[in-house]
């Protein structure tokens, strides 16, 4: 492997406590050795990246992905999917089982991880809960654990049966993994296409009521208490998938206050858009769980500055264009995101909403690393894994869906402006994205 030295950057670290002028020497795919300017003992004969007046920081991770591999190749790939998460600074991508087949078994679990697959970045499967994510037996989730699943979830469809729930949650807190709930009542949304609300009323659309969401997140969360009273020695880790409601996001903050493990995540557009982005009826702003009111919206803000969000993850969704060029109510749910995820967060989060650079990066590296137990990944200490994201915060630019790595194009944020525009994006010590594809050869 390629020994490279990223010089003259400024290294923002959070879960280091680094926020200072460093050189960074990247060899045989680990952080070898972190100086100041100049003072890199080990450089000679390495590569070499100008980061002068940008930013180094550890590479993104994101939680929440979908790559549609296998089965679905027409909506993505896993060597698009993987391309266009480092165009978007991310290193590693945790990959959802709703797949054809679903990925159910080590098998599948394996294949996604296979060189064949072409990844440009690293893709940790998640497995499903249940088999066939029918919400009825359970999975083998040591067997699946060992094949390199590092969550389970029945994504796209909840867990909705109490004692399943109650399984799940005790034979994954056995096997040392974290339990992801999909929280929909779906008893409460059957035929239900975007929020129930003013807007859906205007346009004649069955809509979804936030009681769907923040109902199973009361209950889910009831028995993860139950668990822990039954069983002192037992520590379930449940959590909550692409949060959207104010009401769920108030269990999960309860929840924390009475000691339970219980952790969310919260996408870009739920706490950028609304259930008026829908428009005329735009099956690019059609997702699951749906935009949400501005009261929603501003609640998923809220648990932002607050610190009740643990993660910002894409929920990236891609799908044909033709799928989503059909009447709403029969057009699939969801939205590309891997691209826009920094430009946007670094834009709104700390650009208008003051919320420091490095809480920002915190929330889309190591705090979901840490989530997953994704050891190495998230951090630049020497010894971690050289994921690294290499950008300029000041750069303003504008996301163009057309120039998209994707395979899909369907996103909200087509013609949006941008902050931060990513350099390079490093995987394990090797190039992964270069906005100018230039790296300097060795100087002796």
């Amino acid at each position: 492997m390629t020994t490279l030295a990223i010089l003259n950057g400024h290294l923002l670290d959070p879960a280091a406590g680094v926020d200072a002028a460093k050189d960074i020497l990247l060899k045989d795919g680990r952080v070898a050795e972190i100086a100041g300017p100049g003072k890199l003992k080990h450089a000679e004969g390495a590569q070499t990246l100008d980061a002068s007046g940008l930013i180094v920081a550890p590479g993104l991770v994101d939680i929440h992905v979908h790559l549609r591999e296998p089965g679905q190749g027409y909506k993505e790939t896993i060597a698009t999917g993987t391309a266009a998460a480092a165009a978007g600074g991310f290193t590693a991508v945790a990959a959802m089982p709703n797949t054809i087949p679903v990925n159910d078994s080590p098998e599948i679990t394996r294949w996604m991880q296979a060189p064949e697959r072409d990844a440009s970045v690293r893709v940790f499967p998640i497995a499903a809960a249940t088999r066939g994510s029918k919400g009825d037996a359970l999975n083998d989730y040591a067997t699946l654990k060992a094949a390199g699943a590092v969550a389970v979830t029945d994504d796209g469809r909840p867990i909705l049966k109490d004692n399943i729930m109650r399984e799940t949650l005790a034979a994954a807190a056995r096997a040392g993994l974290t339990v992801i709930q999909h929280a929909e009542d779906t008893r409460l949304t059957q035929g239900a296409s975007m929020n129930l609300g003013p807007v859906s009323f205007r346009l004649g659309l069955r809509g979804m009521p936030t009681e769907a969401e923040s109902g199973l997140v009361e209950r889910d969360i009831r028995l993860v208490g139950e668990l822990r009273d039954t069983d002192a020695h037992l520590h379930p880790h449940l959590h909550i998938a692409h949060t959207s409601t104010a009401a769920a996001l108030a269990a999960v903050r309860q929840a924390r206050r009475n000691g339970l493990r219980v952790t969310c995540e919260v996408a870009p557009h739920h706490f950028l858009l609304t259930e008026e982005h829908v428009g005329l009826y735009s099956t690019h702003a059609k997702m699951n769980p749906p935009l949400r009111s501005a009261a929603d919206r501003d609640a998923m803000i809220e648990g932002i500055l607050d610190g009740v969000v643990d993660a910002i993850a894409t929920d990236h969704a891609p799908h044909a264009q033709h799928e989503k060029e059909v009447e709403f109510e029969l057009a699939p749910n969801g939205i590309t995101g891997l691209e826009t995820a920094l430009g946007l967060v670094v834009h709104w989060l700390h650009g208008e909403w003051k919320v420091p650079l490095g809480r920002v990066l915190s929330l889309l590296s190591a705090q979901p690393a840490a989530l997953l137990n994704l050891k190495g990944r998230g951090t630049l200490t020497v010894g971690s894994y050289a994921d690294v994201v290499v950008f300029d915060p000041k750069a303003e630019w504008t996301f163009h869906a057309v120039d998209s790595r994707s395979r899909a194009k369907n996103t909200p944020f087509d013609g949006w402006p941008m902050l931060g525009k990513i350099r390079w994006t490093i995987s394990e010590g090797r190039v992964a994205y270069a906005e100018d594809r230039v790296v300097h050869a060795a100087t002796a």
